[in-house]
């Protein structure tokens, strides 16, 4: 199913895998994109748990998961959303169905005017229900990067569209879409701000990780350096949200690790793009329940393809502790507590960074 989006591949495994993922990830950044550009009230839904969602996380993980199952029809789908809210806003539903049907085109051969019937979208999208484990093969969908990155995408500024292939709880492919990323760094206090016309990054076990432009399939090979060159000194990779991470500790292990510059602050997985391309040097996510906050356990969708994509560039993606990420254990790293990415000289003293500053800031469970 080669095409002018996925041709020439870097990558000798998983061909077909890689393929559909690259394609469907960049239909799902254009669908986001639009919406984006585009982006009024009605759009946004609340759900139950006070969380922002769009209408493009729905249409997009419908398309997504309407391209696995026509390719992959035996592999089960992890994903964020279900259709809970949507079925109760029959306006939402119908422009979900609408942009669905307009992520497709005649080249992949789904015909030359493809619609999608309003149940076929719904069930595509309560396709992402399945719970993962230590067995077999899945995929897992982040559409907008609801839980760290929708706030980001409703205010125009970063978001990613993240799809990755667990076999046997480990992350075998990555492909993470950053639509307003692009080839510069990030600036520091300019981070958050759309700077590019898009990057697409991809990541096969035991491979290695590229980059790619969203409208060019021209790869490159991702080098993250053991430690940030003197040019780039070090810097954290952290949420926007202090809701999301533990901000005060990850300042004190700033302290620890002699760090002089702000932090580079954005929403979603794009933090591990940047990351993987040498960017920052190391990404912090320290549990807020240290810090007062509830108990979380993170959702595999919100770190499978970029967990992969930081080990595939060079680099190390831990727990908190150290401890390697488990994704075989449902939908949930419920075995692991916090993240820290970092090249491979930078990580070790980072997770002891971590243990020292939560020693001497002290827990404040809630």
């Amino acid at each position: 199913m080669s095409s002018p989006a996925t041709a020439a591949l870097p990558f000798t495994r998983l061909q077909k895998e890689t393929e559909v993922a690259i394609l469907s990830v960049i239909r799902a950044c254009y669908l986001t994109k639009n919406v984006q550009d585009t982006l009024v009230n009605q759009d946004t839904l609340i759900k139950k748990d006070k969380s922002p969602v769009t209408v493009a996380d729905l249409s997009a993980q419908s398309l997504i998961s309407l391209h696995l199952q026509h390719h992959f029809p035996s592999d089960p789908i992890i994903g964020e959303e279900d259709t809970s809210e949507l079925q109760a806003n029959t306006e939402l539903r119908e422009r979900v169905v609408k942009l669905v049907s307009e992520g497709f085109r005649r080249e992949e051969g789904w015909g030359k005017d493809q619609t999608f019937s309003e149940d076929q979208v719904l069930k595509a999208i309560d396709a992402g229900s399945a719970e993962g484990g230590s067995k077999g093969r899945f995929w897992t969908i982040l559409t907008s990067d609801v839980f760290d990155g929708t706030s980001g995408f409703i205010r125009h500024q970063q978001y990613a569209v993240c799809l990755a292939l667990i076999v046997d709880g480990v992350v075998e492919l990555g492909v993470i879409g950053c639509p307003n990323l692009g080839p510069e760094p990030a600036k520091i206090g300019e981070e958050i701000v759309p700077n590019g016309k898009g990057v697409v990054m991809v990541a096969v076990k035991g491979e290695g990780s590229y980059s790619r432009p969203l409208t060019e399939a021209t790869y490159t090979k991702l080098d993250l350096p053991p430690t940030p060159p003197e040019s780039n000194p070090l810097t954290f990779l952290e949420s926007v949200e202090a809701g999301h991470s533990a901000h005060s500790i990850q300042a004190k292990i700033g302290e620890l690790m002699h760090v002089k510059r702000p932090s580079l602050r954005m929403d979603s997985q794009a933090k591990y793009a940047c990351l993987a391309r040498g960017e920052g040097g190391v990404y912090l996510r320290i549990p807020t329940k240290y810090v007062g906050g509830k108990e979380y356990a993170e959702k595999i969708w919100d770190h499978a393809s970029g967990s992969l994509l930081i080990s595939e560039s060079g680099g190390i993606c831990t727990d908190m502790h150290g401890q390697p990420l488990n994704f075989g254990v449902g939908r949930t790293l419920k075995s692991n507590e916090g993240i820290v990415a970092a090249g491979r000289g930078t990580h070790g003293k980072a997770v002891e960074s971590v243990k020292r500053a939560v020693e001497e800031v002290g827990v404040k469970k809630a």
